[in-house]
């Protein structure tokens, strides 16, 4: 996945993907924390990315509502 280093960031324009991303919350143990900024760190990507990915790669049924 490239990252897209030296693009000029607007606000509202999606860069990595084909939509633009919008503020969750999220509550994790102290320990998930740690693995998730720990594998994005090994990938060179941000923990908000390496949780976009995962997000991506279920296959949810299209059937369901989204919320």
């Amino acid at each position: 996945m490239t990252t897209k280093k030296g693009q000029k960031r607007l606000k509202n324009i999606p860069i990595l993907h084909d939509e633009v991303k919008s503020k969750r919350t999220v509550v994790l143990t102290p320990t998930a924390w740690e693995n998730i900024k720990c594998e994005a760190k090994r990938r060179g990507i941000s923990a908000s990315e390496l949780i976009e990915e995962f997000g991506r790669t279920i296959n949810c049924p299209t059937d369901l509502p989204h919320t």
